[in-house]
């Protein structure tokens, strides 16, 4: 969760000014889903291990990852407007981090079935998140090979 720029707002975001086909929509319409549901699946993981967050199921982790996406992309977005950029290197990693504490934070006060244990507790949650999504992305790029589409791997199937 160090980056809180959530890849599939930017593939939702591409599907309203896409003019190129069903096929690329359908595609992009894919992994869209596959995207929110391995963060919600991250999300499930780091609220049972219990570091920082809890999740009463699957079904309030999806509404987690959804709900935190577009929190975290209203705060980037005000981050902007005040002039505030995520720069590299440490500085950047400890506003990213912070960053994704208070996102974590907004979506457990205004989800129900989705609870964050105060400030640490969601600085907690946000490294777990970081280390479970990077662990996920191991197993996954692995299975499917780097840069294959999830079009591809339908038409595999």
């Amino acid at each position: 969760m160090f980056c809180v720029i959530p890849p599939w707002f930017v593939a939702a975001t591409s599907l309203a000014l896409n003019t190129k086909g069903d096929e690329r929509t359908l595609g992009e319409i894919v992994s869209l889903i596959v995207v929110i549901l391995l963060n919600a699946l991250v999300i499930w993981i780091v609220g049972k291990l219990g570091l920082g967050m809890t999740v009463a199921g699957f079904v309030p982790a999806i509404v987690a990852a959804v709900a935190i996406a577009v929190i975290s992309w209203v705060v980037l977005w005000l981050l902007g407007l005040l002039g505030i950029q995520m720069s590299g290197g440490w500085w950047g990693a400890i506003v990213s981090l912070v960053v994704a504490a208070v996102v974590l934070m907004l979506a457990g006060s205004a989800l129900p079935g989705f609870s964050v244990s105060g400030f640490v507790g969601a600085l907690v949650a946000a490294v777990a998140m970081g280390v479970v999504a990077w662990l996920v992305n191991l197993v996954v790029v692995p299975l499917f090979g780097v840069g294959a589409t999830v079009l591809q791997l339908l038409h595999l199937a």
